[in-house]
C-alpha cells in the first residue's frame, strides 16, 4: 500500500492553516506543509523545533493531523524548549505531543513516520533524517531553512539509503528555502524498491542471460 493524494483534504488543511497562522508573517510555508501532509493522509507526522525557531509551521501540521485522524509529534532539545513551546503553540482544538532529547533518544519508538519535518539550522538536524524509522507507505521528508539554493539536493539518498527509495525530490524558495523529498513505499521485505536479477535461458541456443529489473 502506498500513500495516495487526496486534494480534497489537502486544500481543506491550506484553508484551515491559512485561518489559523494569519498572524505570523512566515506562514506560507506552515499553510504547504499543512497541504502536503494532510493531502497524503499522514498518519505519524513528526517535526523538530528549538528555541527562536517558527511556531508557524508547527500550527500548520496541528491542523493536518486533525484532518488526518493521526499523531503530531514535535521533538525538542530541553526541558525550557518544551515549555516555550507548549506556550507557543496553543490554539483551540490543535494537539500535539512533545518529546525532549536527542535524535536516537527522542526517535526510539516512534516507527511508521509518513511525514517528517526538520529544521537546517538545527545542527543535529541530519541525525534525525538517518534515524527515522518511516513508513512502509513511503513517506514525504521536509527540510526547511536551506538556503536560497537547496543544500540536500544532492544529499538525500545518503539520509535513506537502506530503506526505501527516493521517488522525486524538489526544492522549493518558499521561506527560507524548502527541499523536499517524496520516498517511495516499502516492499514486502522492508528494505524498499530493490531491482532483482532475473535468469532467463534461450530455448534455441541454450544460452543463459541475467537481466536486472
Amino acid at each position: 500500500m502506498k500513500l495516495v493524494w487526496s486534494p480534497e483534504t489537502a486544500s481543506k488543511a491550506y484553508i484551515d492553516t491559512v485561518k489559523s497562522c494569519k498572524t505570523f508573517s512566515e506562514s506560507s510555508v506552515a499553510e504547504l506543509v499543512s497541504a502536503m501532509a494532510a493531502g497524503w493522509n499522514a498518519r505519524l507526522i513528526v517535526e523538530t523545533w528549538c528555541q527562536r525557531g517558527d511556531i508557524a509551521t508547527s500550527i500548520g501540521l496541528a491542523v493536518a493531523s486533525n484532518h488526518t485522524g493521526g499523531r503530531h509529534i514535535c521533538i525538542v532539545p530541553d526541558e525550557e524548549s518544551r515549555s516555550n513551546y507548549y506556550n507557543a503553540v496553543q490554539k483551540p482544538g490543535l494537539s500535539v505531543q512533545v518529546i525532549v532529547g536527542g535524535p536516537d533518544e527522542a526517535m526510539e519508538g516512534l516507527d511508521g513516520i509518513d511525514f517528517l519535518v526538520v529544521d537546517c539550522k538545527q545542527d543535529e538536524y541530519a541525525r534525525i533524517l538517518q534515524v527515522a524509522k518511516l513508513g512502509q507507505r513511503g513517506a514525504v521528508l521536509v527540510c526547511k531553512n536551506t538556503g536560497s539554493r537547496g543544500a540536500l539536493g544532492f544529499m538525500w539518498r545518503s539520509f535513506v539509503d537502506g530503506k526505501s527509495r527516493i521517488v522525486r525530490s524538489v526544492f522549493l524558495p518558499v521561506g527560507k528555502g524548502l527541499d523536499i523529498a517524496h520516498v517511495g513505499a516499502k516492499t514486502g521485505n522492508g528494505k524498499g524498491d530493490k531491482k532483482k536479477w532475473i535468469k532467463h535461458i534461450d530455448t534455441q541456443s541454450g544460452e543463459e542471460f541475467v537481466i536486472r529489473k
